[in-house]
């Protein structure tokens, strides 16, 4: 941070505080992390990183929506069968034993039946209906793996390129190094409707990059006592008529509550307004006085930005403005709700938006994978939706899908985790498992790489995450190798030391 003059900084900052409060201090806090970028010469005033215009490669993709299944989908069970689980059910595995988090035991089938889908002839499970009718338009990544069996560790890989926390996530990444075309939202956006894992924020963080670069949370869940009635369930509305539970829901359902933060709840719109003018004019005459002070500054344009979220950021949150058709593509639930928000965000120009399933690790099927059938059932729909909507609005060309968890799942049985009772799940397996990526500039109904017999280990054209991380960043037009910054006395990337790219799935 570069020296100011300091002018007087105690008035002002007082000024600054007791105006600022009526803005909400956590949009005051985040927004003005974009500000101070600008005034210390970081971004210019499109948002747009100083120097970045001129990119590596041409750019296929403009956007990226991830859409992460925290706890770890079993691809065994969803995208990669295995007929020698059939065969060889209830023996051991063949060789040495493979060291995973916890004990295992015998091989288990797959409970699940499996069918082909599309022209490529993917095998999808039952799980994964909707899925498989749009299969030609995914390129299926079927040996992806990773180094360490448990969930924070891994999960910091999947989205920092790192094992531990305290490296700048890929959204952050993506928005140092390409900006941001909506300036009344944030660049970064992660969906969830609670903080997802016992990672949390490490996972969106900016990390040693510039604060403007982190992620910003926001709930996607619907703040009313209902959610998602079925259609039969009566309620009694404010007068205690009786009627259909879903019309008291949407009538309740306010929008701004997702982000309240930016809502200032003691003044009008107007009186904000002139506050900020009255702002701007005691700037200037102290910078007529004492010279520029980019800090002051900084904290002017942050409550510029956070003035004009509360009108853009409430609308575009609000999915019932959709149609009723593009609500039914999607369906109920909070993934579907996170799953269309992310499609109204990008189609805002947010240039990244992660959706994630729910609080905790809810794929995390170690007791039954049977479990998976909820799970599924939640997604596969909105998925699905998503790529048919990027169609239907023009932004399938230059949108970039990404769906997987940070690790798969064993075909052998959990023995782990104590009770000594037989399970029928299946412990965490970082050595083999299929992510999925789709959009115009992916080669869809592609199938790359396999893994064992019995889908314990890739073995066929492995993909390490950073392949799938440098992959993103070539289809934004970013060199992976070139996109560094320089801390602790060294230049830092999102790929590390590694990372090649996927040109085979690329169209």
């Amino acid at each position: 941070m570069s020296n100011h003059k300091s002018g007087n900084p105690t008035s002002r900052r007082e000024a600054l505080r007791r105006i600022g409060n009526g803005f909400g201090m956590m949009a005051f806090a985040g927004m003005v992390n974009q500000s101070v970028a600008k005034a210390e010469g970081l971004v210019d005033g499109n948002g747009k990183p100083m120097g970045a215009a001129k990119l590596d490669h041409p750019q296929r993709v403009k956007r990226v929506i991830f859409l992460f299944m925290n706890g770890g989908l079993s691809t065994i069970d969803s995208f990669d069968p295995k007929p020698m689980l059939d065969k060889y059910d209830g023996k051991p595995l063949p060789g040495a034993q493979v060291k995973t988090e916890r004990g295992t035991g015998e091989l288990m089938r797959s409970p699940f039946k499996f069918k082909k889908y599309g022209q490529c002839g993917m095998d999808i499970s039952e799980l994964w209906p909707h899925l498989g009718e749009v299969a030609d338009d995914i390129a299926w990544v079927r040996s992806v793996h990773t180094e360490i069996p448990n969930h924070e560790p891994s999960c910091l890989m999947m989205n920092t390129g790192g094992n531990q926390a305290g490296r700048p996530s890929i959204g952050a990444w993506l928005t140092y190094g390409l900006g941001t075309e909506n300036q009344n939202l944030p660049g970064y956006v992660v969906l969830c409707p609670d903080v997802p894992t016992t990672v949390g924020p490490p996972l969106w963080s900016n990390g040693f990059l510039p604060p403007v670069n982190q992620g910003t949370f926001i709930s996607s869940k619907v703040n009313t006592p209902a959610d998602e009635p079925p259609p039969e369930m009566l309620m009694k509305d404010k007068d205690g008529k009786e009627i259909p539970a879903k019309v008291v829901v949407e009538k309740a359902f306010d929008p701004k509550k997702l982000v309240s933060y930016v809502n200032n709840p003691k003044f009008e719109l107007t009186e904000q307004r002139r506050e900020l003018d009255l702002l701007q004019k005691i700037e200037k005459l102290r910078v007529k006085r004492d010279g520029d002070d980019p800090q002051v500054e900084a904290t002017l344009s942050s409550m510029e930005t956070a003035f004009r979220m509360q009108t853009e950021a409430p609308t575009v949150f609000d999915i019932r403005k959709e149609s009723e058709a593009t609500q039914k593509l999607y369906g109920p639930g909070s993934t579907a709700r996170g799953a269309l928000t992310a499609v109204r965000l990008v189609e805002k120009g947010v240039r990244m938006v992660q959706v994630y399933y729910a609080k905790g690790d809810p794929w995390d099927a170690h007791g039954d994978i049977m479990a998976h059938k909820v799970n599924a059932k939640n997604s596969d729909q909105p998925f699905a939706a998503v790529l048919k909507d990027l169609k239907s609005r023009g932004l399938w060309k230059d949108t970039l899908v990404v769906c997987g968890s940070e690790f798969g799942r064993t075909p052998v049985r959990e023995v782990g985790g104590g009770g000594g009772q037989v399970k029928k799940g299946r412990d965490h397996n970082p050595f083999g498992f299929t992510m999925w990526l789709a959009g115009g500039a992916i080669k869809g109904g592609t199938i790359h790489g396999a893994t064992d017999d019995f889908g314990f280990k890739a073995v066929e054209k492995p993909v390490h995450v950073h392949d799938i991380h440098a992959t993103i960043l070539y289809l934004m037009g970013i060199d992976h190798t070139k996109l560094t910054y320089r801390y602790s006395g060294r230049d830092f990337r999102l790929t590390d030391v590694s990372g090649e790219v996927l040109h085979s799935i690329i169209a």
